[in-house]
């Protein structure tokens, strides 16, 4: 069963959290102090994180974006008592795989862990696959992307945005549909979605003409798109 690591600093909310996920038959450690933490981790990584934001000695924006920056395929799912349009856009942003905000039923948490380990499990058989259109080159397996080949440095989250749009080969992917296939559910009236589009589209420059709006659907890549 899968092992995961839960870094909260209030103890009622950690040992609860950690009873919880042991009972539904995972591997649990719990860590009030991101030292503590981190002293764990460099030993031995687990297969999800459960991470507050807010911590003594290190935030959790700040440990999200340590971890991402060595290890891209670390499951981590973020708690906070916050609850802005900001702080969920800047932890998945950050590489976050989902955000749940306190209080939260452990019902609710519980289905968001097995929901990320089960995505997890279905994206790590993956085809190496390269794409082009116009002066856009990307590369799923390396996450390579360049525009008149210069690499654009893209956001976790923006990168997975780009290779749903590539992936669906010209066809508009629905608004639910890249909710369900970067974040892993769909956030109703929120704004996040929007916000990463206007971003990836500024970075890639001339290249973000491709990303067309489809009115009432969602998005899609325009042009004609070489596997």
């Amino acid at each position: 069963m899968e092992n995961i690591y839960v870094l909260e600093d209030d103890n009622n909310i950690r040992k609860l959290v950690c009873y919880a996920l042991t009972k539904e038959g995972y591997c649990v450690k719990g860590f009030p102090l991101p030292s503590e933490f981190w002293s764990e981790y460099k030993q031995h990584k687990p297969d999800l994180i459960l991470l507050d934001i807010m911590l003594p000695e290190e935030d959790g924006i700040s440990i999200l974006k340590k971890i991402r920056h060595e290890d891209e395929e670390m499951y981590v799912v973020m708690m906070t008592a916050k609850d802005s349009e900001i702080d969920k856009v800047t932890g998945l942003d950050s590489g976050a795989d989902d955000y749940i905000a306190k209080p939260f039923g452990i019902t609710e948490l519980i289905s968001r862990v097995r929901a990320v380990l089960r995505r997890g499990r279905k994206n790590h058989i993956s085809v190496k696959k390269t794409y082009t259109i116009g002066e856009l080159f990307a590369d799923t397996e390396s996450r390579i992307v360049q525009v008149n080949k210069e690499e654009i440095l893209l956001s976790y989250k923006e990168y997975g945005l780009l290779f749903a749009l590539l992936e669906a080969n010209g066809k508009a992917m629905s608004r639910n549909e890249l909710f369900a296939k970067v974040w892993g559910e769909f956030y109703g009236e929120s704004r996040t979605l929007d916000v990463h589009i206007r971003n990836l589209r500024m970075k890639l420059g001339t290249a973000g003409k491709y990303i067309q709006t489809v009115k009432n659907i969602g998005y899609r890549i325009g042009g004609e798109v070489n596997a």
